[in-house]
């Protein structure tokens, strides 16, 4: 059955992010996860400028998402750049079904937010660690993602940071209608933690592509979140 992205809020899911997958066999590892059950697919975007790495654009999009689109899932754009407002159509264009922007990234804020909406996608605040939950305040009817870095964005290999599990909670009581996503430091144990907190979007890079077999990995997961009450 195909997800609607418009019911992102509606379950608990896995989303792995092909960020830490190898490049040289990125179709096969996509299907592999696709075949475990995974119905989002996370894109990691980084402009060597927001954050220190430059990682992937469009064109990796665009080769994903007719893919990822058949097997009846959605391609998840998280923008770590600069200006995201000014690449916004292009993602949109090649294939994604959401964007994240940062509210670090950009003074607009709104603006940005509701050009993804204009784009046809669902639009989501990525919020920094150190970033106060209470920013989301004023942009309810806009977010359809909430997404709570729970490591620094840039640098990989980074432990779970531990007070992400209330900053969930409070996010959860914020935005009560839309998705929360975290990311960083995801494996069986902290995705646990944070679904009982609230979170039901869960970013899992190198503890699924990392893993000699990432659709097990995927599967441990996703067993673990549904597991949590």
């Amino acid at each position: 059955m195909s997800l609607d992205p418009a019911r992102l809020r509606d379950q608990r899911l896995v989303v792995p992010s092909i960020l830490s997958a190898d490049y040289a066999q990125l179709g096969a590892q996509v299907d592999a996860v696709l075949e475990a059950g995974a119905h989002v697919i996370h894109v990691d975007v980084m402009d060597g400028h927001f954050v220190p790495p430059i990682t992937i654009g469009p064109l990796i999009v665009e080769a994903i998402a007719e893919q990822v689109h058949a097997a009846g899932a959605i391609v998840d754009v998280h923008l770590m750049i600069e200006q995201p407002e000014r690449q916004i159509a292009a993602f949109a264009s090649a294939g994604a079904n959401s964007i994240s922007v940062h509210h670090e990234a950009t003074p607009h804020v709104h603006y940005a937010l509701g050009e993804v909406r204009e784009a046809g996608c669902r639009a989501g605040l990525a919020l920094n660690p150190a970033t106060q939950p209470e920013v989301v305040a004023g942009l309810e009817e806009l977010l359809d993602i909430v997404l709570c870095m729970t490591v620094n964005p840039g640098w990989g290999g980074q432990a779970f940071i531990p007070r992400s599990v209330a900053k969930v909670e409070r996010l959860r009581a914020l935005a009560p209608d839309a998705a929360i996503e975290v990311d960083g430091g995801i494996d069986e144990g902290t995705a646990a933690r944070c679904a009982e907190a609230g979170a039901n979007l869960f970013v899992a890079g190198s503890s699924v592509f990392g893993d000699p077999d990432p659709a097990a990995a995927c599967r441990r997961i996703a067993d673990a979140i549904a597991a949590a009450p």
